[in-house]
């Protein structure tokens, strides 16, 4: 019972604001402290500039800096692509972490469906991390989510967070609560590929939506299964693969196919970046935006949402995919 609260407790996205608040109260009082004992003005100075900062790095990243919602184009032109897809837009979103949008944080997410509607596009992918810990969090959001529309439909898979890892679950609940999951995409009328793919046509064309399970490393599930993935799919076929984990391009996607876009996400840019630099550069090599091996890309969004409710500098984004014959 103490681990269950516990987890309840670490998965509440107000338990963050409140972390971050209260930090920032004890390391005010820290430098107040300090200064008051100094006679030299200009460290007085200095600390109070120190501690302004804190505070307005916090409350935007608090407030406003997950309440913008950035809209970011990019293109990838290949020689592969069948010429009837010349110009298709693909939008990318990823890690929505739908659980921590409750209370005033809700109508973001509404402004992020509407941003994804207004860019028209031909197919929408989810590259995973629907949810923070446990699929009832979908539920309260599903009338919001049934919103997104596009031409071809919306293609998902699944991220680290969907595998109901962060529960005190024994294997067979954790093995249900995915199920429930996947149910809730299926529902949506999403395209949910599990190592699988979906083909779209454009009359005689074709291109191939492909998406891996969770690829992982260290902690993460590694259950991506990229001959499953691709199985009956010869080396002409233009494929977009969708895989949650950026790490696995460089173990999987790249030696092992001839996928010509990745698109990941997972990382969420280290949610704060400060003159270029973020947490995330620091773990991955590829930690958002759009990166090319030879004729090869993979663009990682930085995402929409996270368990803590901060973005510091690097704000909610969808990513406009255009598609160009070279």
């Amino acid at each position: 019972m103490s681990m269950n609260l516990l987890m309840m407790i670490l998965f509440d996205p107000d338990t963050y604001v409140w972390m971050i608040v209260g930090g920032v109260v004890f390391f005010s009082i820290v430098v107040f402290l300090v200064c008051r004992r100094s006679h030299r003005r200009w460290f007085r100075l200095m600390g109070l500039a120190l501690v302004l900062a804190c505070w307005c790095v916090s409350i935007d990243g608090l407030y406003w800096g997950i309440s913008q919602v950035n809209v970011r184009q990019v293109e990838f032109a290949s020689k592969d692509l069948p010429a009837a897809f010349d110009g298709y837009r693909i939008v990318q979103f990823s890690d929505v972490h739908i659980g921590t949008f409750t209370g005033w944080r809700r109508p973001i997410l509404d402004r992020v469906i509407d941003s994804i509607n207004a860019q028209h596009a031909d197919l929408i992918v989810f590259t995973g991390d629907l949810q923070n810990k446990v699929p009832e969090e979908i539920e309260p959001h599903v009338p919001a989510l049934k919103r997104l529309k596009a031409k071809d439909g919306i293609c998902s898979v699944l991220g680290n967070h969907d595998y109901a890892d962060y529960t005190n679950l024994d294997d067979v609940e954790k093995s249900i609560n995915v199920g429930k999951t996947c149910d809730a995409e299926y529902e949506l009328g999403w395209y949910l590929l599990t190592n699988g793919y979906h083909r779209i046509r454009r009359g005689q064309d074709n291109i191939v939506i492909s998406g891996m399970e969770n690829d992982g490393e260290g902690r993460f599930p590694q259950l991506g299964n990229i001959a499953s993935a691709l199985i009956g799919l010869n080396r002409q076929s233009f494929v977009v693969m969708l895989e949650h984990d950026p790490t696995s391009w460089r173990r999987k996607i790249l030696p092992h196919s001839h996928c010509q876009l990745t698109l990941s996400g997972h990382t969420h840019g280290g949610q704060f970046s400060l003159l270029g630099l973020t947490p995330a550069m620091f773990s991955y090599r590829e930690s958002g935006g759009m990166y090319y091996i030879g004729e090869r890309a993979m663009n990682v969004s930085t995402g929409v949402g996270g368990i803590i409710p901060f973005r510091f500098g690097v704000p909610p984004e969808i990513v406009v995919i255009t598609l160009r014959k070279k």
